[in-house]
């Protein structure tokens, strides 16, 4: 089985994020970088099952330059080879145009499953697995807790709301995207690394896959959210006042 990783690049999760000048984006000069977390996970799906049935993984990333030393880092963690689409703003492409450019470039590949995560964190509109998977006319589904491949293909376990679940029969070739903290992550061993070092990148540019800066969707500014106090009391007797507590806790708070 041939499976396909789409990776991203993102900030640090732990990284000091100041809005630049302008108000429209972050000042990133000063910035750390790593894969994004929920392809993290897609990833290490994709190793899972490649260990268990055998194949090769090929991690797929739309970057800049800088985005080789995540590619390097998931090849350090088993994949076999990548394939870097390098562009020096990838923030220009919406993403139904960075999902045209994706798919470009797996149609070469044609893997039997593409993996994403659920979404980015920097941006986390959600969209490119979906998008991918209607331009490549793929059976899709998203939010996937579990993959057990069988012989008509494969079947997967969905999260659903309020801790329903959902189970569905697919065939192959599909698409899915990974929900996040589904396993434990690996790290990268030393023979690992080693490896990594040898493994194939094939690097190509966004315009030798036909793919011009296109943005739909425009930011027109982005800012700290408020910090503000709020103290609500509750009346009645003590089991109307607990009901009603437990309802703001559970339908605004959304900490229950």
């Amino acid at each position: 089985m041939k499976i396909l990783v789409a990776i991203k690049q993102v900030p640090a999760r732990d990284s000091q994020l100041k809005i630049a000048s302008s108000g429209q984006w972050i000042e990133d000069d000063d910035l750390t970088y790593e894969i994004n977390e929920p392809d993290a996970y897609a990833l290490e799906a994709g190793l899972q099952l490649k260990e268990k049935h055998g194949g090769e993984v090929v991690v797929l990333c739309f970057g800049p330059s800088r985005a080789g030393q995540t590619i390097r880092e998931a090849l350090a963690k088993g994949a076999d080879r990548a394939l870097h689409i390098e562009s020096d703003d990838p923030g220009a492409f919406d993403p139904l145009a960075a999902g045209k450019l994706i798919a470009a470039a797996m149609k070469a590949e044609s893997p039997d499953l593409v993996l994403t995560g659920i979404q980015s964190d920097d941006l986390g509109y959600g969209q490119t697995g979906p998008i991918v998977a209607e331009l490549m006319g793929l059976p899709h589904a998203t939010l996937i807790m579990e993959i057990e491949q069988n012989e008509g293909g494969i079947r997967v376990k969905r999260e659903l709301e309020d801790g329903w679940f959902q189970h569905v029969e697919m065939p192959l070739p599909a698409l899915l995207t990974i929900q996040s903290g589904i396993s434990k992550l690996r790290y990268a061993t030393l023979m690992g690394i080693k490896k990594a070092k040898s493994k194939e990148v094939k690097r190509v540019s966004a315009a030798e896959l036909g793919g011009k800066p296109a943005a739909s969707i425009t930011m027109d500014r982005i800012y700290l959210p408020e910090r503000t106090k709020k103290t609500q009391l509750f009346e009645g007797d003590p089991k109307e006042a607990a009901a009603k507590l437990v309802e703001k806790l559970r339908f605004e708070a959304r900490v229950i």
